[in-house]
Formats: structure tokens, sequence, C-alpha cells
């Protein structure tokens, strides 16, 4: 079985009329929102009023070069920086006014996930779910998380300095299962991880969007945008330049697009 099999038979199955999904996912008050979101770094526009819109299941990857303003977008999501203006809503709440109360409801995973090197797998989920008000969780249930995250069933016992990239992830994906997050945030997630890693973490985003969470992916990776991705943006010099379902095109037609807007 290929890759592209493997992915491709987890997803969820389409409505037979084209369109009848997106019509359903529109009725959906989404978790995700920018409303003119613009951030300005002494003249520099690094966000230009960008307007999205991301319902619960759904997976909406970012693309754009470095400096387009991916990452820009999810720290502003995460209240990491302010906006110059605009709005960014988690849940229905304004992250600036509510910046407490949106972070109960969203799970980050960057690049490199911070764990404690020195903690086991299960002493960093316990530690994290805590700090998120689950402390309430046996050790069965810390590692019950870890095994739907895909943890290999003798790593939850072992320190986390010892972990490949891959396991840091599921242990990121283990914490926001523990937490209960209905939003999901992830900066260049997969960049860095061997195939087969980061297909097992595009299976566990899947299993994450068919459950309702919303999920906003800042990636590089345009087959992997592609294959677990509901919609793709295109990002360059701040401004949102397409928006297009996953669907509607071909890996080949999304490659050819993104070029044409680095290049513009």
């Amino acid at each position: 079985m290929t890759e592209y099999q493997t992915i491709s038979n987890i997803r969820q199955p389409r409505p037979d009329e084209k369109g009848a999904g997106r019509t359903a996912a529109a009725t959906k008050e989404a978790l995700i929102k920018a409303v003119s979101l613009r951030k300005d770094y002494d003249g520099h526009l690094a966000l230009k009023g960008l307007d999205l819109q991301i319902a619960p299941g759904e997976i909406y990857c970012l693309l754009g070069a470095n400096g387009a303003g991916k990452s820009t977008t999810i720290n502003l999501f995460l209240d990491f920086i302010k906006p110059t203006s605009g709005q960014a809503f988690i849940n229905g709440f304004d992250v600036q006014e509510h910046s407490t109360e949106t972070k109960k409801f969203l799970a980050y995973i960057p690049e490199i996930v911070m764990l404690y090197r020195n903690l086991t797998g299960l002493e960093n989920l316990r530690y994290f779910s805590g700090l998120a008000g689950h402390d309430h969780y046996t050790d069965a249930d810390l590692r019950s998380f870890l095994n739907e995250a895909g943890l290999p069933k003798d790593a939850p016992d072992r320190r986390v300095g010892g972990y490949s990239k891959g396991m840091r992830q599921k242990v990121g994906i283990a914490i926001a299962l523990a937490k209960q997050a209905k939003v999901l945030l992830l900066d260049e997630p997969t960049s860095g991880l061997d195939p087969k890693a980061s297909n097992e973490f595009s299976e566990l985003l899947l299993k994450l969007s068919q459950e309702g969470v919303s999920i906003l992916m800042a990636t590089h990776d345009l087959f992997r945008a592609k294959e677990t991705g509901t919609r793709v943006g295109i990002m360059r010099h701040g401004e949102l330049v397409d928006d297009l379902f996953t669907e509607d095109i071909g890996h080949a037609d999304l490659e050819r697009l993104y070029l044409e807007h680095m290049h513009d």
C-alpha cells in the first residue's frame, strides 16, 4: 500500500452531490475566524486585512514562502502578538478581549514541540493537561491519550529527551486530546519528519477533523496540504491571494498555481 492510498483510505466520504458538503460546513459556526486582521511591524506589512472562517471539522492549510504571513496569522490567533487592526476569534471569543478564555479551547503544535526532556512522555502529558485544568485524569486515561495519538506502547515511560521529532509531535497531539481542544493551530508541524512519520501525523489530523476539531496549519508541503486539507489558502506578502477547496484541484495544478503566485 502506498502512502497516498493510506491517507486516502481514511478520508471522510464525500456527499454524492458536488458542493453539498460545503453547504453543510457553511451553516456551522466558525471556530476560527479572522475579520480584517492586519499586522504592521514598524512600517512593514506582515498581514494585510485577512478575512477567514474555518468551520468545525475543516482542515485549512496555509501555504506560502517564508515571510508570507503564515506564522503571523497563527501567532495572532494565539494572542502571542497584537493586531494593528481587525479581530481574531476562537470559538466565538475575541482573542484580544478573552485571551485566557480562548486558550481553553485550543491547542498549539509548533515545528518543535516544547516538552521537558528529563520527564517521561506520561509525566509531560500529566503536567500540561494539569495546567489546562484537567488534573483529574488517571494514569490509565493519560496512557489512553498517548496511545490514541500513536505513541509506541513502550514510549510513555521513557524520557522525552530520547524521543524522535515525530514522537514529540504525537505527545503534542495527546495534549490536544487531553485538553479536549476544539481548535488546533499548527506551524510547520511536519517539517523534518520522514515520510512515514509525516503520513502518521496526517492520519491523526484527519481523525481529529472527523471529531469536529477545526484545524489551521501553516505548511510548505503542497502534497500534505492537498492530501490532508479540506481547504488550501496561498499567502504572498501578507495577503491571502487564493482560497480553494482541495477536492477541486489536483496535485500538479496546485503546484502550478502556487508557483504562479510566487512569481507574480
